[in-house]
């Protein structure tokens, strides 16, 4: 159903969308042709997220009731009904037997909201949908932090929100909504990319789990033996291994993109049809992608077909590896190998770094995330527990890679980073299964002896840096802390498994 408004702009095309766009006294055109929009708000806003229910311990995280609900909507509605609004219908998913129906309501007036959610949605002509959001952008919350609200009616799969104007808003919106569908279904939404990389034993298709700014993209595009992207961002996981995907394009960062280490991305940023959200330009229209000075987490959408060549979910076989990133900076290795309860472990303590795309609150902060998802709405112990399961319907690898660095952070001279080539040599030897593997007596998972294309063994076993550095006793420290700090970190998930608290430690 329609909202009433004093215009409606019902699915105009991405010309028209553009046309409103470069109205915006917020947009600038760059040297490439394409828009570029500065906003108020620079991240997701967790601390104004709320999931309406009269039931606290039935969502993740902040909840408000249905009778709150009903008074941020009617407030909502009345501001609606005196504005310009656009409209876009979408699918989230394009499998005919999987896809979900989807709009975005937003004010006109931020129109680059709505050309960026157009590139994700998949074509949809008629119907109502099954998730909606709906955008006020210029409407404040009094009373809720930073006068903003994100209000989830996962009963009614609507979305409001209020006071953001910044676009990953409207692209969780409909995927946090989606993710109960896909739970309810059997499945689970995961946070992860999603790539198929040829072998000599055939194709291998990939699940690449991260937290937003850990290197989920730039491992999804970054080239295998002529490997392929299928999807960057969000996909179903089903029993059986099938794998589905979720948009039409990439909401990408675009900190630190090097045409050098991440071309497919560069190009594809650079297209004239792609929406740029505070990445910095000069007042001549020149981008540079290093320079932070408004925000770290500049962003750019664009279509899969910019990519040039990628494969559709739908031609991709069941899934054969999952990896899980984790930006770390102590004595995590580029890569360790998982048994299934370990990776329910790992996969539920979501470690990792937190990076701009969290805001202040996250960045620069170790954090541990569910699944590293932190748009799942239900309680996160059913993440664990259905992760399992899957992993149980059908045989796949796991696999934890450390993004980051080891022995330190940025500013110790003693610590080393794991650059793109290190995990891109990782990526390729776990495809090719060319890895050879010990157990590693600290954590019990399996460490590597030796990777192809990675000649600093220090960087797959952390301890022989710290023993060559004579930081045996702050290695040690570091191991026990770990083991006991995860395991009452799960135990606080009354629904998990015990035998994945057990694999913690």
């Amino acid at each position: 159903m329609l909202v009433e408004a004093r215009t409606v702009h019902q699915n105009p095309s991405p010309e028209e969308l553009r046309s409103f766009t470069e109205e915006m006294p917020q947009c600038r055109i760059t040297e490439f042709g394409n828009l570029n929009v500065q906003t108020r708000v620079t991240s997701r806003s967790s601390g104004s997220t709320f999931v309406v229910t009269d039931d606290p311990a039935a969502a993740s995280g902040k909840t408000m009731t249905r009778q709150e609900y009903e008074r941020i909507a009617s407030l909502q509605d009345a501001y609606l009904a005196k504005q310009d609004v656009v409209v876009i219908d979408g699918y989230i998913g394009n499998d005919e037997g999987f896809r979900t129906p989807a709009r975005l309501t937003i004010e006109k007036a931020n129109a680059n909201i709505a050309g960026m959610q157009q590139k994700l949605y998949f074509p949809r002509d008629g119907g109502e949908p099954n998730v909606e959001v709906i955008y006020t952008p210029n409407l404040a919350a009094p009373g809720y932090p930073d006068d903003r609200v994100i209000a989830v009616d996962l009963v009614n799969g609507v979305t409001r929100i209020l006071n953001s104007d910044y676009f990953g808003e409207s692209k969780k919106g409909g995927l946090r909504m989606w993710n109960t569908i896909v739970y309810d279904r059997g499945g689970l939404g995961l946070h992860a990319g999603c790539k198929v990389i040829p072998t000599d034993a055939g194709e291998k298709v990939f699940l690449i789990i991260g937290l937003s700014g850990t290197g989920k993209t730039t491992t999804t595009f970054t080239t295998q033996n002529d490997s392929l992207p299928v999807q960057d961002d969000f996909v179903a996981l089903m029993p059986g291994g099938k794998v589905y995907g979720t948009e039409n394009g990439c909401f990408a960062k675009t900190f630190s993109l090097d045409p050098d280490f991440e071309p497919n991305i560069f190009r594809a940023v650079t297209q004239p049809t792609a929406y740029l959200e505070n990445v910095y330009q000069d007042e001549r229209g020149t981008v540079n992608f290093f320079e932070t000075s408004y925000t770290k987490n500049g962003r750019a959408v664009f279509g899969m077909d910019d990519l040039g060549n990628y494969r559709d979910a739908r031609t991709v076989g069941t899934v054969d590896r999952l990896l899980i990133l984790n930006w770390n900076e102590n004595i995590i290795p580029a890569v360790a190998k998982l048994s299934q309860e370990q990776a329910a472990a790992y996969f539920m303590l979501g470690e990792t770094t937190g990076t701009s795309a969290g805001g202040k609150a996250e960045e620069g902060k170790f954090l541990r995330v569910p699944g590293t998802n932190p748009f799942f709405p239900l309680p996160h112990g059913l993440q664990g527990n259905r992760i399992l399961e899957l992993l149980a319907s059908h045989p796949i690898e796991v696999f934890l890679l450390n993004t980051g660095r080891v022995g330190g952070r940025e500013d110790d001279e003693r610590s080393k980073k794991v650059k793109i080539p290190h995990s891109s040599a990782v990526v390729k030897a776990i495809a090719e299964g060319t890895i050879s593997w010990i157990e590693d007596l600290d954590f019990g998972y399996l460490i590597a002896e030796a990777v192809p294309g990675i000649d600093d063994p220090e960087l797959l076993q952390p301890r022989w840096l710290y023993e060559r550095q004579g930081r045996q006793a702050e290695y040690a420290g570091m191991v026990s802390r770990f083991k006991a700090e995860r395991r009452a970190h799960l135990m606080g998930f009354p629904e998990l498994s015990k035998e994945i608290v057990a694999a913690a430690g």
